[in-house]
């Protein structure tokens, strides 16, 4: 059995996201909830395994959000680069969060995360004190749908947050019926204190549909996730990068206007695709396919968390974490370097990567079980393994020191 099909035992247990395969919207129907414990699960929270030990450099602690599919308790957590547990937040049974993390908001460090609704009820973004105690959460605007994937807060206090809209296109243009029910991925920054919003950006505005690589489905009335989006973040100068998994397009655009500045990968980029002597590019000719969590590190580099797969089409036999760099004059973008998923494993969806604050990467290997910190000469330093159907959408190192009780 190949490595995507090994990274699917992660859906047992959750019916509703192994049936959205076919259609590409996996990571999105997360925010439906997870599913009903069993009488077997446990309370605490999953073990994280040490399998390569170090790393001890001061980037503070692990924030992962693991969801079990029943056989542990879903919710945030706080580990160490040891394996201990800080804290452990259980969430209701039906419950999950994703994009678990420390941020700052007014000044003073505090915990954000995503968290479903049981049942089929939307979700909400959420955000707790250094004490452990919730002071605000935050909704989409506007009549959109709560988006499990970003929870951003600006340094200005504001957040970015990922949504949705289901709606009717006319796809007669590109050989679809007039009357499609499609996903529109949505983008808004909303003032996290009045809730009013500042800003929406909708895909359909300024993406065609022509530029997803997932099929039309059979009927008009099945809803087509053909853009998906899954991260918005603040490049260096201010704009903002959105992510298409369906495309497998990173989006530049204008936070003041709306309009694309650039386009890297996809059917439209903007640029021309090139590996550096020792990288490779995709079967399909691509840096990326099925991505998530681009970041600006500055000066035109750029990291990408690669799946290469999304549980049927796999393109790369394993999914990495690319450097890339952007080189606006000439409009080339080259993969420089690239870190491999440990194992070999292909992930099928979700991952992160983020360089830390002495330069390592650390990396979350979507729904495969793994989180992995490399040097920046890509030497693994950490790797560490949650229990088999285990995973979580994202994971940081973090420092976090909140007052002592």
């Amino acid at each position: 059995m190949n490595s995507a099909l090994r990274g699917l035992g992660w859906y047992r247990g959750r019916p509703w996201l192994a049936s959205a395969l076919a259609g590409g919207g996996v990571c999105a129907l997360l925010a439906a909830g997870a599913p009903a414990a069993n009488a077997a699960t446990s309370t605490g929270a999953p073990p994280l395994t040490i399998l390569t030990p170090g790393a001890n450099n001061g980037n503070g602690d692990i924030f992962l959000a693991p969801d079990s599919g029943g056989n542990y308790a879903s919710g945030p957590e706080i580990v160490t680069n040891t394996g201990k547990v800080v804290w452990f937040h259980p969430l209701p049974t039906g419950e999950a969060a994703t994009d678990f993390r420390t941020q700052t908001y007014l000044g003073q460090p505090v915990l954000t995360w995503f968290q479903s609704g049981a049942n089929g009820a939307p979700g909400m973004d959420v955000i707790y004190n250094d004490h452990f105690q919730q002071i605000a959460t935050v909704h989409p605007g506007n009549g959109y749908q709560p988006d499990l994937h970003e929870f951003l807060i600006t340094p200005w206090n504001t957040a970015l947050i990922t949504a949705t809209y289901q709606t009717t296109a006319n796809l007669t243009s590109i050989g679809g019926p007039a009357d499609q029910t499609v996903i529109d991925g949505v983008a808004q920054e909303i003032d996290i204190q009045t809730g009013k919003v500042l800003f929406t950006w909708n895909s359909a505005d300024h993406v065609p549909y022509s530029d997803s690589h997932v099929p039309l489905p059979s009927s008009a009335s099945q809803p087509w996730d053909w853009f998906h989006i899954n991260a918005v973040h603040l490049d260096t100068d201010g704009n903002l990068l959105i992510s298409s998994r369906h495309t497998w397009t990173v989006y530049k655009v204008n936070r003041r206007t709306g309009q694309i500045m650039w386009e890297l990968g996809g059917k439209q980029s903007s640029f021309t695709l090139r590996a550096a002597p020792g990288q490779v590019l995709d079967s399909a000719g691509e840096i990326f396919a099925w991505q998530h969590d681009p970041e600006g590190l500055g000066h035109g580099i750029y990291t990408v968390f690669d799946d290469e797969s999304n549980g049927l089409v796999t393109l790369l036999p394993y999914s990495r974490a690319d450097t890339i760099q952007l080189n606006l004059q000439t409009h080339v973008a080259t993969l420089v370097k690239s870190v491999d998923q440990p194992e070999g494993l292909v992930a099928a969806a979700t991952g992160n990567a983020q360089t830390t604050r002495n330069g390592d990467l650390f990396v979350s290997w979507g729904n495969q079980p793994y989180l992995s910190e490399f040097s920046p000469s890509g030497k693994l330093l950490f790797n560490a393994e949650l229990p088999a159907g285990v995973a979580t959408y994202r994971a940081y190192r973090l420092p976090w020191n909140p007052p002592a009780n």
